[in-house]
């Protein structure tokens, strides 16, 4: 997560200064219908720039000073391919999981997997980032980018970007190249959380609306983008919003499940902070010891200087720590991702932790990952399909009433007793489409004596049948 020059993603000119949001005070969710955008519905609403033509490049805009700010919430793109005009009797499984060794050392590397790096490079591009490194095992390829991170599986492409990067840019992109190996999109996905900075943001992403209208625009390109907006989360709080396009082909002997955890704290612990901070390192060990060596040296003494690789253990790591500030991190263990990054700056400090890692508990994980950072809030989200939540069992985000549901976590290694307390202040959960499932939790930390036993005493009912059902 690049910070020196956090807007490779930039616009021309400056984005004009927003209104007052709406005040309505909405905390469940909102479905955006596709076809038309009514502009009453909530976002950290912006007067819509020009619209501009998808395939002009040129548009993405000019470089901007790093003002010591950064927006650290990502955006997050998921694209799912299929092959084009599949046989009648074809019906294997295009799971995300599919692909092998070829008993060599190497990969056999199909669908998306085959890509050129030119490929790669231009579809990023588009976005305003480039790739930093790769690592890769039998099932997935995980590049860090200078603004967080690209997978890239047989037939599914996720990408995140942070900072004010044109992430929904290089959907056209992402249409051609998949023809070019013989793919179709057969699902699309796009969420993120509010802007911190909404005002930074560069075309297409002023605000929801005009991302959801941008996207609907490539349906000369791609029918299947045909999809809905949603919003979970108050609006006056933090809130995420949630784009999806639908039109898989099941197959009835795939029995592969998906989820997706994300983790996104804020206002994390200053001395957990100053750790991402380059200078803080050695710069070089001797004279023989090249830049590059350096950079490498210094992002493994961050991640084990803030215990990110006990997150992940047995899991392939590729941290990349950056000037003056700032960290990435992917790792990969068979075919699941977990991607970490982090913007230290005092005033806008965050961290992220998302896996799409298939465990059916995953409390230890998420007490593990406010450990290391001790956030002042943090707001998690889970995306997944009826089978992954019926294989996880326990569902971390919707366990007890709102006054009930806390997450205890011990900062003090001297006093393991002593734990802080954070408490959920509001929920929502949403089925979209066929079979997916969003959900999505705030939680603070509390802080002051007593505070605890007197919220532990207050008893509130639970919002929604929804969240009744999940809550079971």
């Amino acid at each position: 997560m690049m910070t020196t020059n956090p807007s490779s993603g930039d616009s021309l000119g400056s984005s004009p200064s927003p209104p007052p949001p709406d005040t309505v005070d909405v905390t469940l969710t909102h479905p955006l219908p596709a076809g038309g955008i009514n502009n009453t519905h909530h976002d950290e609403i912006i007067e819509p720039q020009p619209q501009q033509p998808y395939d002009d490049d040129d548009y993405s805009g000019e470089i901007r000073e790093y003002t010591g700010s950064f927006e650290g919430p990502e955006k997050t793109l998921e694209v799912m391919f299929r092959r084009i005009k599949p046989s009648d009797d074809d019906n294997s499984s295009l799971s995300s999981s599919e692909s092998a060794s070829d008993g060599t050392g190497g990969f056999n590397r199909i669908g998306l997997r085959t890509l050129s790096r030119p490929d790669l490079d231009r579809i990023c591009a588009r976005a305003r980032c480039t790739i930093l490194s790769c690592v890769s095992n039998p099932y997935l390829d995980a590049y860090v980018l200078s603004e967080s991170s690209l997978f890239v599986y047989p037939y599914m492409i996720v990408l995140k970007t942070c900072g004010t990067t044109t992430l929904l840019r290089c959907v056209a992109v992402l249409i051609e190249i998949g023809r070019k190996v013989g793919l179709e999109i057969d699902w699309l996905g796009y969420n993120r959380k509010n802007f911190s900075f909404p005002g930074d943001q560069m075309f297409p992403h002023g605000s929801f609306h005009q991302e959801m209208e941008y996207l609907y625009s490539h349906r000369n390109l791609c029918q299947r983008l045909d999809g809905n907006g949603y919003t979970l989360g108050p609006v006056t709080s933090d809130h995420w919003f949630v784009f999806v396009a639908d039109h898989t082909k099941r197959y009835a002997e795939d029995n592969d499940t998906d989820r997706v955890l994300n983790i996104m704290m804020f206002d994390i612990d200053e001395t957990v902070a100053r750790k991402f901070y380059y200078e803080q390192y050695a710069a070089r060990i001797g004279p023989d010891e090249t830049e590059e060596e350096a950079t490498k040296r210094i992002s493994m003494e961050q991640t084990k200087s803030a215990g990110i690789d006990q997150l992940v253990p047995g899991a392939c790591i590729d941290p990349r720590a950056f000037e003056p500030c700032g960290y990435s991190m992917n790792a990969i263990l068979f075919r699941s991702y977990s991607t970490m990054h982090i913007t230290p700056e005092e005033g806008s400090s965050y961290a992220s932790f998302e896996t799409n890692q298939k465990l059916t508990n995953y409390t230890p994980l998420i007490s593990n990952v406010v450990r290391a950072f001790r956030p002042k809030r943090f707001v998690m989200t889970l995306m997944a399909d009826e089978g992954g939540l019926v294989q996880m069992g326990s569902n971390p985000l919707f366990e007890g009433s709102t006054s009930k549901s806390k997450i205890a976590v011990s900062f003090n290694k001297t006093k393991p007793g002593v734990k802080s307390t954070y408490k959920r202040s509001n929920l929502a959960s949403i089925q979209v489409e066929d079979d997916v499932c969003c959900m999505m939790g705030n939680w603070i930390l509390e802080e002051g004596p007593g505070s605890v036993a007197v919220q532990e005493e207050e008893e509130q009912r639970p919002r929604g049948l929804s969240v009744a059902n999940y809550s079971k």
